[in-house]
């Protein structure tokens, strides 16, 4: 069988900069101040890590948790607000209909997975999806695109992965799976080629309209 996985956030949903605003707001409770711009060349990393990024090595850790909690908890405002991309539903939708095993490899809460799929609202074409719970490690560890795998029961070799992140690039290329890239999270084409993504896209309607010649047209002559 062959499949396609998706990161969701910045790639089939316009979240990117909400989180970049959760997270600000987390740091100024906390009495840091991080700049918003630094903030958004970490999105995509998990939190953890995102955090261990940002601050600095000699803080006190006894608040990361607290930041977690706080940016979660100013997202989840966000969450009326969320939208899918142009074209992400019928992407999804499209990959399926061609045979294609479409998983979401996300590494969002259960509750915010939720969220995000009624806000794609593809559930049909969907054949499984990750959540936090089933990976230690976040991006650019390579854990949750092998749990995505696991849930579909696919082989790297027999899969494309789209993301909008250079994290996503790295995770990708950590298990051989080619990458497609969009620009739809924020960062430019070139860095995501720069990166290692094989090829990409303005957003998922510029990746549908060309879904023959892509990667994903590809993966189904191959």
């Amino acid at each position: 069988m062959k499949g396609v996985l998706f990161d969701v956030d910045g790639t089939l949903v316009d979240s990117n900069y909400l989180h970049v605003l959760a997270w600000w707001q987390a740091f100024r409770q906390a009495d840091v101040d991080v700049p918003m711009a630094a903030i958004h060349r970490c999105v995509g990393m998990g939190g953890g890590r995102l955090v261990e990024e940002l601050l600095d090595d000699g803080r006190d850790r006894s608040g990361d948790e607290q930041i977690k909690a706080a940016h979660g908890a100013v997202f989840s405002t966000y969450w009326p607000s969320l939208r899918r991309f142009d074209g992400a539903k019928e992407l999804l939708e499209r990959a399926a209909a061609e045979g294609l095993a479409v998983v979401l490899a996300s590494s969002a809460e259960e509750a915010e997975l939720s969220v995000l799929r009624r806000v794609i609202d593809a559930d049909g074409s969907i054949t499984a999806a990750t959540s936090s719970a089933d990976a230690n490690n976040s991006k650019p560890a390579p854990d949750i695109l092998q749990a995505a795998l696991d849930a579909a029961g696919l082989r790297a070799a027999d899969t494309v992965f789209v993301g909008d992140a250079v994290w996503d690039i790295q995770a990708a290329g950590e298990l051989g799976i080619p990458c497609i890239g969009l620009e739809t999270g924020g960062t430019m084409a070139q860095i995501l080629t720069q990166a290692g993504a094989l090829e990409v896209y303005r957003n998922p309607q510029d990746l549908l309209e060309h879904f023959s010649e892509s990667a994903l047209g590809g993966l189904l002559r191959v």
